[in-house]
């Protein structure tokens, strides 16, 4: 096709192999031919590239006409001479008309750029702690003009554009300025407004036409399958969670009850014909269910944008975007909000340990492996065929680190639980040999990555005070919850992985085997204290057929139960902050199923109701005993009374505080054995409460116990000098405390 202008183009028009760049779109600073210049002789034209109009004319910011613009390209490149006194900063407008139809707009190419020279320099550095106000899509008033500033890095791109309904998604009508120092671009684009739909066309390194690109750094994302960005900006929200929020700040969570129930938004529950709440319905059940069952936090599975709902979330897109499939930012912000207010904390699932390959998303941005390593042994995820971020790459590793402290700092979340950490901190991480590269020291240990998330870990100190972060990891890496001051990755604590597999591996053996695995139960005690642990039976123990927590656990209905009540009283004393998945609180009896409601209907069993009730209790009485949370970090808030009953799979222990508060005595009965005359040491003398007795009526047991009340008496045991005899109810958890 010929591009040849249809009139004679005047000799201080642009360079005809400019206009030709323009449209074929492969003019990397459109800045250099678009909008008003000087030519070498002096004259001022205006060169407008609008290939829907017949004629262009440039007005006045009030409408008045300046002058007509000449087609000099058939295929819509238009130029005009100025008249004296127009110069670079003019304001001007310009009017369309195609046919008997006009509009008119202001010109993207007359504006400045909104970008800052520090900006660049902060990003290039990788020290622009607040990226997400300067990168994205930003409705903004720019030189008195209402519009969206658009910006996004590709340092490698030979021409990046911003696309949407607004142009017909054609690339050759907004490409974006570049900005030489950091491989930003970036443009102000007038008339765009909140709720328009764009992405970013990329014009790669070697010259290729990337797949259309979502925005890195969008605030809202379509629901997928449609993977738009939308302009947003940032959320707004009337928060009213300041008493949360100050009271946050001023402490943190090692000496307080937490206990987690870890929800996946799409399937706590569903409307009545299966179809997916919103975070406004979610919210208000999930209020008053969580004071219900006093939990103390709330754990969502990954709500940054993702496209495939098979993954969870856990192969995010949108870092800066709460996934639209239940709902706008701002009703993510009020669900939040609400939580708050009601004194629950809020945890969310984070993941920069990898993301999807999906065209639309940050795999080979650029046309160059921009966020991830171009060799697959530092950059491809076998397991889960996903990309990993080239951490040691300043832009990327800060992008990240944004990503984190913006969902604690502007939408108040009170934690990040990390995600697999453990892939991220070994090079070799299931690869075999010669599937990966040593770090420059020969070892296995990804030295980026522990620098990113000591990186991180500081940031979320010193930006969001009394903030939390947990890693999921499951190795003995040394120091995951110390402070990076000293020598740790700086986490506040710790998925405790040895003793969910321990554990589990213990309760899912018949009662009669149990006493040749005792160990399983009382090994977590050597290193309860080598990290800040949260003890989490999480959705990952019930999916992909390992069956239900229920299902887990051997006998008869009756017994099934039975070790469900007994195991979690056992979880609920042992040291460490306690994770339990939902559903798990009332028994499910099938797996996990993403695209279906947990079945709410098993409570009308007396059963599931009872490790319902048990459950509800539990955190009750969690939470109101100190000695049961104070000291969860502390090897003085632990002591064995016995710990080495195997044959008759009984473990009794003590659970402390400070001098000034009453310990709690712990026995778990792992049999369906009654043990009548059971005698146990005591700290102290007097009456002793039965404080819980997982085997009560109420929770679905057979009501064997001790009456509420027991006398201890001068007879030795255990080494201790006063002692009670007690009888012990089957496969079931009993705490007493002294009546003080």
């Amino acid at each position: 096709m010929t591009t040849n202008a249809s009139d004679t183009q005047p000799a201080s028009a642009p360079d005809p192999s400019r206009i030709e760049a323009i449209i074929r779109g492969r003019m990397g600073d459109p800045f250099e031919i678009l909008g008003p210049h000087k030519s070498e002789g002096g004259v001022m034209g205006l060169t407008v590239f609008a290939p829907d109009a017949a004629e262009v004319t440039v007005l006045t910011p009030e409408g008045s006409d300046v002058a007509p613009l000449a087609r000099i390209n058939a295929e819509g490149v238009f130029w005009g001479e100025m008249p004296e006194g127009f110069d670079y900063g003019t304001p001007y407008r310009l009017r369309m008309r195609a046919g008997s139809h006009s509009w008119e707009r202001d010109d993207p190419y007359r504006f400045t750029p909104v970008l800052g020279e520090m900006d660049e320099y902060l990003v290039a550095e990788g020290r622009h702690e607040e990226i997400w106000k300067r990168l994205g899509a930003h409705p903004v008033t720019h030189e008195g003009v209402e519009g969206v500033s658009f910006a996004v890095w590709a340092p490698n791109a030979r021409r990046v554009s911003v696309v949407g309904q607004f142009n017909a998604w054609d690339g050759r009508r907004h490409p974006l300025r570049r900005r030489f120092g950091a491989g930003l671009w970036e443009l102000f684009v007038p008339g765009l407004a909140v709720g328009d739909l764009y992405k970013f066309e990329i014009v790669g390194a070697h010259g290729d036409l990337q797949p259309l690109k979502a925005d890195p750094m969008s605030f809202r994302q379509e629901q997928p399958p449609s993977t738009g960005s939308i302009v947003h900006g940032m959320h707004r929200h009337d928060w009213q969670d300041g008493d949360w929020m100050e009271s946050r700040s001023k402490g943190t969570l090692h000496d307080k009850p937490v206990s987690i129930y870890e929800v996946h938004l799409g399937s706590w529950r569903r409307g009545a014909e299966g179809e997916v709440l919103d975070y406004d319905t979610i919210g208000e059940l999930l209020v008053d269910y969580l004071r219900d069952m006093n939990f103390t936090h709330v754990e969502f599975m990954p709500v940054s944008e993702h496209p495939f709902t098979g993954s969870w979330g856990y192969q995010p897109v949108g870092l800066f975007a709460p996934t639209s499939r239940y709902g706008t930012p701002e009703q993510f912000a009020s669900m939040v909000d609400r939580l708050h207010q009601a004194g629950i904390g809020v945890i969310v699932d984070w993941v920069p340990a990898h993301f999807p390959s999906d065209a639309h998303g940050l795999a080979n941005f650029d046309g160059t492996a921009l966020y991830e390593h171009a060799d697959p042994r530092q950059g491809f995820h076998q397991d889960w065929n996903t990309l990993i971020y080239n951490f040691g790459r300043n832009e990327v590793a800060n992008f990240l680190r944004c990503s984190g402290t913006f969902w604690l700092d502007k939408y108040h979340i009170d934690a990040l639980r990390v995600d697999a950490v453990a892939s991220m901190l070994y090079l070799d991480y299931s690869r075999n040999e010669g599937e990966w590269i040593p770090n420059q020291y020969g070892g296995r240990e990804n030295l980026d990555a522990i620098e990113f998330l000591k990186g991180t870990n500081a940031q979320v100190v010193a930006r969001t005070p009394g903030a939390a972060t947990i890693a999921e990891e499951s190795t003995a890496f040394p120091g995951v919850s110390r402070p990076v001051d000293q020598g740790g990755l700086g986490f506040d604590f710790k998925w405790n992985m040895g003793w969910m597999h321990d554990s589990l591996s213990y309760i899912q053996n018949d009662p009669v085997y149990r006493k040749y695995n005792h160990h399983q139960m009382t090994f977590s005690i050597h290193y309860a204290w080598s990290e800040n642990f949260v003890l989490p039976i999480s959705h990952d123990e019930v999916v992909h057929g390992k069956g239900s927590l229920l299902n887990k656990m051997p006998g008869d209905r009756w017994q099934k139960f039975a070790n469900l009540r007994a195991y979690l009283g056992f979880m609920w004393t042992h040291p460490g902050k306690k994770l339990l998945f939902m559903g798990c609180e009332f028994g499910q009896e099938r797996e996990w199923n993403h695209d279906v409601s947990l079945d709410w209907h098993l409570l009308d069993d007396d059963k599931h109701k009872g490790a319902q009730n048990l459950v509800r209790d539990l955190n009750r009485i969690y939470r109101d005993e100190k000695a049961l949370h104070a000291l969860d970090c502390d090897p003085a808030g632990f002591e064995w009374v016995d710990g080495g009953d195997d044959e008759r799979s009984i473990f009794a222990f003590l659970r402390r505080a400070d001098s000034g508060t009453r310990p709690a005595l712990v026995i778990s009965n792992m049999t369906p054995v009654v043990r009548e005359d059971y005698r146990i040491g005591l700290p102290e003398g007097g009456d002793w409460t039965e404080l819980l007795n997982t085997d009560a009526e109420i929770y679905g047991g057979s009501g064997v116990g001790n009456g509420g009340r027991i006398a201890c008496r001068q007879e030795e045991c255990h080494g201790r000098s006063v002692s009670l005899s007690l009888t012990l109810p089957p496969l079931a958890t009993v705490i007493l405390v002294p009546d003080r």
